[in-house]
């Protein structure tokens, strides 16, 4: 599969380094151009380009930048992607990096507030699972400690896309629901972070409360 990858830091780069090495075909971009990812090209095999050609072909594009960065992504950055491509948003809203936004602070689910930015529809997935997780907390289908992630959007299809990847990446994927029911998701809730199966994942999810608590608000 062609993928996309909008930003190489820690999610980003981990993403980068499983997905070559299960065989796809990888793109990756960051906001300071392709030259500073040689090391990670050399890991992997993934190819560097410019953010304005991250989705050009992809069939997956995922995003995982800063959200305060994402109003500045480049305009029509996903008009090159394959046509019904999956566009993923792994971000979290961090009011002590990220400043205040005041539509999530109002109550916009995150990725509901970064699918107005982009213009396209997006999955949330990847955003409540630490980084090194990615390269070690993977396990074989059917293993008694194989983690659970949640994954949200309003394309049945789209998701069902996004949980078969975390499939081969070693984890059971959760069908958290729509977009607007991804806060159940989002940092201070209780399957943020989580390690646990798929039962644990949606006995979380289920408890959640769309309240902020007062350490994820601005």
């Amino acid at each position: 599969m062609k993928i996309g990858i909008i930003g190489a830091g820690n999610i980003g780069g981990n993403l980068t380094r499983r997905l070559t090495a299960l065989g796809h075909d990888v793109a990756v971009a960051n906001s300071r151009g392709p030259e500073t990812l040689a090391d990670l090209v050399a890991e992997t095999g993934a190819t560097a380009v410019p953010v304005t050609e991250a989705a050009r072909g992809a069939e997956v594009v995922i995003v995982t930048v800063p959200q305060k960065n994402v109003p500045d992504l480049p305009a029509g950055l996903l008009d090159g992607a394959a046509p019904g491509a999956v566009v993923v948003d792994t971000g979290n809203y961090y009011p002590q990096r990220d400043g205040r936004l005041h539509a999530i602070e109002d109550g916009t689910p995150e990725s509901r507030w970064v699918e107005g930015q982009l213009g396209q529809p997006v999955v949330k997935a990847f955003n409540g699972i630490y980084a090194q997780h990615l390269l070690d907390a993977g396990r074989p289908a059917g293993a008694d400690d194989r983690r659970a992630l949640p994954v949200a959007g309003d394309d049945a299809a789209a998701k069902q896309t996004v949980i078969a990847l975390l499939d081969e990446l070693g984890f059971d994927g959760v069908d958290a629901g729509g977009l607007d029911e991804s806060w159940r998701q989002q940092p201070g809730t209780p399957v943020y972070g989580a390690s646990t199966d798929v039962a644990g994942v949606r006995d979380l999810l289920g408890s959640a409360s769309p309240e902020r608590t007062a350490e994820w608000r601005a």
